[in-house]
Parts: C-alpha cells; structure tokens; sequence
C-alpha cells in the first residue's frame, strides 16, 4: 500500500483500510493516509491504535517530515511531532533486530517466562501504541526486579537478576534519550497506562477540512495566557494568547468553515469539486469584482441542488454562508481572506518555505503575531496564477518580483511577491492591509502620530499649495499620511493620483465627490510589460490641466519627472510623494545622488515630513509617529546639510512623546509659510495673521478629536465627516470674511463649534 509520488499533491488511491502515499512536496515527504475507512480515530494523541500503525510505517519511511490524515478532515501533524515519532520507530526496529535481547537459554526462559513475555509485550506492542506507558513500565519492571535480586539467595538466580537489571537499565537507557521521553519526563508521575492525556500536551494537529489545503492548529494553546478575544462579522473568532517562553503573541484564528457540521464539509468538497472543472479564463480577472459574484451565484445555486439531492435542508444564510466559503477556496484565497477582514491586521506575511512555516501578521494591538494558520506550497502556486491574471504583470524567473493589489469586499491590500531564484524557497508573499477608509489627521491626532500644531500646520500648507515629500522607513505610515493629507485638499479642486500598485484611497475620494482622476503605471521593477512608465505618467498628468498631483511612492525614473511637475506647479496646486529615508538629508541623498535628480529641481520641494516607528526601550514595542516637518530653503548650491536648506519646523520629542514647534517657528522665521502670506492679500507681512490662521486649524482638529471621544462618536474623525468639517471650516472662513473683511478666527472658530455641536447634538438624541 506504499507508493512514492512526485509533485505537490496526491491522491490516495482505495485500496482498503489504511492505505497511504508518500508525497514529495519540495524537499520534504509527507505521509498521507487515507483515514475514511480505518477503525481508529486519526488522531496521534488520542488514539493508541493510530500511533501505532503511524509508527509501523515510520519503521518503512523514516525520512517523513510531515504525517497527514486524509479525510472529511484532514489532520496534519508537522516536523516536530513527526521526529518524535521517527526516534520511536527507529528504536522499535533496532530493537525487533536485536536477537541477542531474547537470546537466553532454556532454564532462563522458563524460570522467568513471565518476565520475558512482559518484556515481549512493552517492546513490541506497547512501544508503538503508548512509548510512554513502556517506558513507565520498564522502570516497574526494574524495580521489581532491583527488589528480587535483594531478596534473592540463590547464585545461579542471582546471576539472571543482574542479567535482567542490566538489559532493563540499559533499555531504559535508550528509550530516555529519545526526544519524547524528555519533553514528557515532567508528567509521568502517576502515569496510567490507556490514559492519554499527557500525549494531548505533547502532539498538536493542525486541521484542515478536505475542501481546502491550508492548515490550521484548532486547538488553543494550553499554556497560552489569553490577552484578547473579539470577532469579525459574527463569523470569524480571534484570539490573542501570550505564550509563555515566546516575544511573539499567538495570533489564533477560527473561521467559519472550522465550525460546520460533517454534512456541510461534503457539500462543500463535492461543490467545489465541479467549480474547479470550470476555472475562470484569463479575461475574466480583468473584472474580478463581477467574476466573484458570478461565482458567488453559480456556487450558491449549486450547493442548494446538491443539497436537495441529499435531503438536506439549508435555509438562505446557510446557503450564503456556504457559498462565500466556496468562493475563498475556488477563485479567492482562502484564508488570506478571512486574515484580511480584521480591520486590526496591518500586514500578513507568507514566508518560504511555503508549507512549513506559520503566517505573520502585525497587529494594531498587538505588534507582530504568529499565527496558527499553515499554508500549503499548493496555496501558494494558486494565488500566483491568480495574482498574475488580475495585475497582468509577470511572475517568473526573469520577472521573480511581483507587485500588485487585492480589492475585497471591506478590504484593499497591497501584495508583494517573490519567487525563484530572488526566494531561494520559492514563494514569498506580503499583504499590506489598507484600511477600509482613509486616514485623517484627527485619526493620527487621536493616534498620537501626530500633534494637533503638526495637523494644523499641515492643513495649512496644503491649502497654500506647497510641494510635500512624506519620508520614512517602511511600515512607517508614510502612504497612509499621504492619504490624510489627500483628504485636506478642498473637493473644488481636482486630484490626480499616480501609483504603480493601487495604494492611495482615490475610489473611497471618488464616491465622496472628489474630483479625482487615478493613473496606473508600470512597477519600477517590472520588466517587459505593456505599462505605461511612471515618468511618462507624471509628464502626461500636467497635460490634465491644473490639478494637485499625488504620487503614490518615488522609486526610479519618475523622480526627475515629479519634481519637474514640482518646478512647473509651484504655487498653483500642492504636489506631494512619497519615499523611503528617515532624515530630510536622507531624502536629498537618494533622490539626487541614487535617483540622479539634479541639485537645482530638488529645491522644488518646499517640505520634508519624516514618518518614523518609535520603539520601547524593551525592544517589543513601537508607535508609529510624525517625527519632523521640515522646510527646504532655497539659497544653497552643493549640500543643504552644510549649507543650513534644511530648517526644522517642528521636530519629535521623545520624552513627551509629542511633535513640538522649534524655535524657527514659533519666531516666524519661515521662508516657506511667508511665502503662502506673500500670495495672500491679507496675510503680505503679518505673520501674527499667518500664524493666526495655523492656530485656528489646530484648534478646530484638537477640538474634533476631543469632542468625538467625549461624545463617544469617534466615527467623527473618519474622512466621511472629517471631509464635511473642512467643507464647513473654509465656508465659514469665506463668509467671515465676507462679512467683517478680514479672517477673524474667534468668530470662524466659533460658527464652526457651533455647527459641530449641532451635529452631536443632533446624533445623541436618536
């Protein structure tokens, strides 16, 4: 009943009770036994007659890495708790080839027949079944043996005694050194023989249902102190354990299609069975919005005719329920899904070797996790082939780096994968997880990212049109700031986004009634595609008319051609990017010295803002904060470092944990926001108006934040109202100055609080 199979998956063929495969996937082979007819529970830990037969067929393969039983559900047990094994197994088949153990003579036999046959029995059956219970056995039999030699008077007896010691001593000796007997050696006092319970410490299966390959270890943690548990859409649970030993929290997820009962795990194998005979074609990813519903309603349909024809009774939801799982594991990826549903994950990472190694996540709460979701190298070459037909770009050994995006229904991410020969392990995946709507800066103000002088100053040069590089390491919130301040440019005026992967919140603008247009460029590290260059796109942009240009991320060719854009809409609209470096100098350093842009464009840029994770002194911790907004003046020629270009605005200070104004600005010595006053009538040469006015946008953003959370109406600072509350703010500002002739910022302020606690007003009373 042994077979080798090549590849990533097998089939295991009927050919009775307990057949089994062996498959290759990658470097490692994995045993596969078909458990649907076998009278024993598939489980190592709770059935002795099951690791039993695992350890036979260990004593034939001892070179597994991975053991699964494959059924209705498939149970997976991992390297680990696989070589636990393999040592036993090996020991048993040394042990039956050692012929000298039973090599006695007659007289010994028969004087000691009841021995012998005990010692038969642990070696040879108990050994398989319970290791522990023969292990535990072999130590009674050597004291009881240890007590007759004591007892003993007879020589010739004597002599068979310390024979038997010795054997004993010596197989206990073996069996000890195992991995097994150490980890277990705390909980065998009192052991009893048939009970489990301290191999279910021991062994720790990952479950998967047979519809799908990923794995998941079901059971939570014994040890693990629960932190956190909440769910997502009344489907999913999630919960947060600190495991002992570990830095690492324990991301532990059970989804829905963990929770059905047998019937609907064979509805789905079956449903999902005829889908994968109709693959989507290529064409059909290019709207992969109307492919999922279609799929979504084929699946439905489906599940409920199979479903008549087994009598079973679903209503609506369970049909529902059904079909979106249906849908994960045909044209969806199955539980990247479900990971991308919480709104807390950040980031999810899938590392090589793919099969092997648990999925990460970074959490909002919780920093990075481990979870208890395994993927399969067949997971892995699924979501490939899919993530290649929806971005159209290559993915292969000339092109073994893919960047694009995945729009879910309540979830946006960005996707960066790898591949051979840049993966030695072959693929590789990083999901960046947008939030489902746009960051603002009362968001980041309520967030401590940034303080509420460092919104309203941003606020302000926004609406004074200056050009804007947000500089910072990755995972420092960069993007999601670019897309806050995309939030702060008045809707009157129109918005064009450039990005190679679909990053910044333009569609969510969109339906807010921004007048946006979005541009879609070929990656900096493709080759070969029909995209078109991000430097053609930006040049292209300004022939759009007047607009404010964002550009999602400054990597290559394009930076020469953004701060052409810069030099050529200066004081008309605000243009702003994003780009790695964690120093205004850093940002001067790659954009002129490794981007080639030449000295005399770098001056375009008129503000530095510098995002950057601020760690605990533990190292376990970081917090995501605006650490410097900085102005780049224009009177330098070969290093603004030395020449003194680079003058700080506002700068982090780490004991208060709060971005402070510096000296240059409190004092007014700023070239760039003199500049905006010089092109304001009423601002030319009053900087206690300029000033004024930044005040004023500062006070209304701290007052939002503190009125949303009193009024327990945090949904205030969402870019749905955070929208409407600028709209208002520059009304109010028109009509005040309509009416008085000037901005008088008591009386704007004013009018807009008034108008604020109308609304709040308004909310708490339904």
């Amino acid at each position: 009943m042994l077979a080798y199979v090549s590849g990533n998956m097998a089939s295991i063929e009927k050919k009775g009770e307990g057949a089994y495969v062996v498959v290759k996937e990658g470097n490692e082979e994995v045993l596969k036994i078909d458990v649907e007819y076998v009278t024993y529970i598939p489980s190592l830990e709770a059935d002795s007659s099951c690791m039993g037969s695992i350890i036979g067929k260990l004593v034939t393969v001892p070179s597994i890495k991975r053991i699964i039983f494959v059924g209705k559900r498939n149970y997976s047990y991992g390297y680990d708790d696989t070589q636990k094994l393999i040592e036993i197994a090996n020991l048993y088949n040394y042990l039956v080839k050692q012929k000298r153990i039973f090599g006695v003579s007659m007289d010994d036999f028969n004087i000691f027949s009841s021995f012998y046959n005990d010692l038969r029995y642990i070696l040879f059956n108990l050994l398989r079944t319970d290791p522990l219970g023969a292990y535990v056995e072999l130590k009674r039999m050597l004291r009881e043996e240890q007590i007759h030699k004591d007892k003993e008077t007879n020589s010739t007896l004597l002599k068979y005694r310390d024979a038997h010691i010795n054997l004993l001593n010596n197989l206990i000796g073996l069996l000890g050194k195992t991995r097994l007997m150490r980890i277990a050696e705390p909980y065998l006092d009192g052991y009893e023989l048939g009970n489990r319970d301290v191999y279910k410490k021991l062994f720790r299966s990952t479950i998967t249902p047979n519809f799908m390959f990923t794995q998941l270890m079901a059971q939570q943690p014994l040890n693990g102190e629960e932190l956190d548990s909440y769910g997502i859409k009344g489907e999913t649970d999630i919960t947060i354990f600190d495991i002992p030993g570990d830095v690492k929290y324990l991301y532990h997820l059970t989804p829905p299609e963990f929770k059905l009962n047998e019937s609907e795990y064979e509805l789905l194998e079956l449903a999902r069975t005829v889908l994968t005979k109709h693959e989507p074609k290529a064409e059909e990813f290019l709207e992969p919005d109307k492919m999922r519903q279609t799929f979504f309603n084929i699946g439905g349909d489906l599940i409920q005719e199979l479903a008549e024809q087994k009598n079973l009774k679903l209503n609506y939801s369970d049909i529902k329920k059904l079909s979106k799982i249906l849908l994960r594991y045909t044209v969806g990826f199955g539980l990247i899904e479900v990971l991308l549903q919480d709104k807390k994950i950040q980031d999810i990472s899938v590392n090589g070797p793919i099969g092997q190694t648990p999925i990460y996540v970074v959490h909002q709460d919780y920093d990075d996790c481990v979870t208890n979701i395994i993927p399969s190298s067949e997971d892995a070459q699924g979501w490939a082939s899919k993530f290649r037909m929806l971005s159209g770009r290559p993915l292969d050994e000339a092109n073994p780096v893919l960047d694009t995006e995945l729009s879910l229904s309540g979830a946006r991410a960005r996707v960066s994968i790898m591949t051979n020969p840049l993966s030695p392990w072959g693929y590789a995946y990083s999901f960046r997880r947008h939030r489902d709507q746009p960051w603002t800066l009362p968001l980041f103000i309520n967030n401590n990212m940034v303080s509420p002088l460092g919104a309203g100053l941003i606020s302000f040069l926004i609406d004074g049109a200056r050009t804007m590089i947000v500089a910072g390491t990755r995972s420092s919130g960069k993007t999601s700031f670019l897309g806050s301040m995309m939030v702060e440019v008045m809707r009157r005026y129109r918005l064009i986004t450039l990005e190679d992967t679909l990053e910044l919140p333009t569609e969510y603008l969109r339906k807010m009634g921004y007048n946006i247009q979005s541009m879609k460029v070929r990656s900096a590290i493709s080759k070969g595609s029909s995209e078109f260059p991000a430097d053609e796109g930006i040049r292209t942009s300004l022939r759009f008319g007047d607009s404010s240009l964002i550009v999602g991320e400054v990597r290559s060719l394009e930076a020469k051609a953004l701060f052409e854009a810069m030099r050529i809409g200066a004081l008309a609209n605000v243009v702003a990017g994003t780009i790695h470096g964690d120093s205004p100098y850093g940002v001067f350093d790659r954009i002129v010295n490794d981007l080639e842009v030449p000295r005399t464009s770098f001056k375009a840029a008129d503000i530095i803002v510098i995002t950057n994770p601020v760690r605990s002194a533990d190292g376990l911790h970081r917090w995501r904060r605006v650490i410097q907004i900085t102005e780049v003046r224009k009177h330098w020629e070969q290093d603004p470092l030395i020449e003194k270009a680079f003058v700080d605005l506002m700068k982090y200070n780490p004991k208060k944990d709060l971005l402070e104004p510096t000296e240059d600005l409190m004092n007014g010595d700023s070239d760039i926001l003199k500049n905006i006053a010089g092109n304001v009538k009423a601002w030319v040469g009053d900087w206690d108006a300029v000033w004024d006015n930044v005040m004023l946008r500062t006070k209304i953003k701290e007052t939002l934040v503190d009125r949303a959370k009193k009024a327990n109406m945090i949904d205030l600072l969402e870019a749905k109202f955070v929208v409407r509350s600028n709209d208002m703010f520059h009304k109010i500002s028109d009509s005040v100055n309509k009416d008085v002739g000037y901005l008088d910022s008591k009386r704007i302020f004013f009018e807009w609080d008034d108008w604020l606690k109308k609304i709040i007003r308004k909310r708490s009373m339904r």
